[in-house]
């Protein structure tokens, strides 16, 4: 086999993963605000059922923000990443349905830098939507933790405050989560959740 001289495309995948208030946005932001500084195109996309602070920006949960588009799938990113663009950044990526690891694949391709941010377990800490495969096909991974709560130490889990749900996603801040460690961290178990569901809809 033969291959051609010359330098490869700067096409890659960068994933930003860890649980909620780790700084996982304020990482994507940061890395996009370098980008900008350095003069290259980018565009920033985030899911649209993510209208937790605003529906046309990703914000932080330190209230830092850029503008964004949000899409309803993944395929619409393919279809409005401009030919120029040489940075893409995603944000809660975890809420994307299995295609974004093609699309994320198409964009490296194509020359393109992509950096996704995203939680990498739900609140039961099992490994969350397209996360397992986005983080296995990255050329470059960073696992960011919070502080537990309740002791201080690594916090590498999301706690739910509420049982009243039992569905995976569940749109909420500090109202409905806290980080906590592995010890700390509790799953509610399935008798729990649906006697607490029963009394809220009495």
């Amino acid at each position: 086999m033969t291959f051609s001289q010359g330098p490869c495309r700067s096409g890659h995948i960068e994933m930003i993963a860890g649980n909620m208030f780790g700084g996982k946005t304020e990482e994507l932001l940061r890395r996009l605000k370098r980008v900008h500084i350095a003069q290259q195109r980018y565009q920033l996309f985030k899911p649209s059922l993510d209208t937790r602070y605003s529906v046309d920006h990703v914000q932080s949960h330190d209230s830092n923000r850029m503008p964004s588009t949000a899409v309803h799938k993944s395929e619409d990113i393919l279809r409005l990443v401009d030919d120029l663009t040489q940075v893409v950044g995603i944000d809660e990526v975890q809420f994307f349905d299995e295609g974004i690891v093609d699309v994320v694949q198409k964009l490296a391709n194509r020359g393109v830098r992509v950096i996704c941010a995203g939680l990498d377990m739900d609140y039961r800490g099992k490994p969350f939507g397209p996360m397992p495969s986005l983080l296995c096909i990255a050329e470059e991974v960073t696992k960011l933790h919070a502080v537990c709560t309740i002791c201080g130490g690594k916090a590498p889990r999301t706690q739910r405050l509420s049982s009243a749900s039992k569905e995976q996603v569940l749109l909420g801040g500090k109202d409905l989560y806290e980080p906590r460690c592995r010890m700390r961290h509790q799953i509610p178990s399935e008798d729990e959740v649906t006697q607490t569901f029963n009394q809220s809809i009495k």
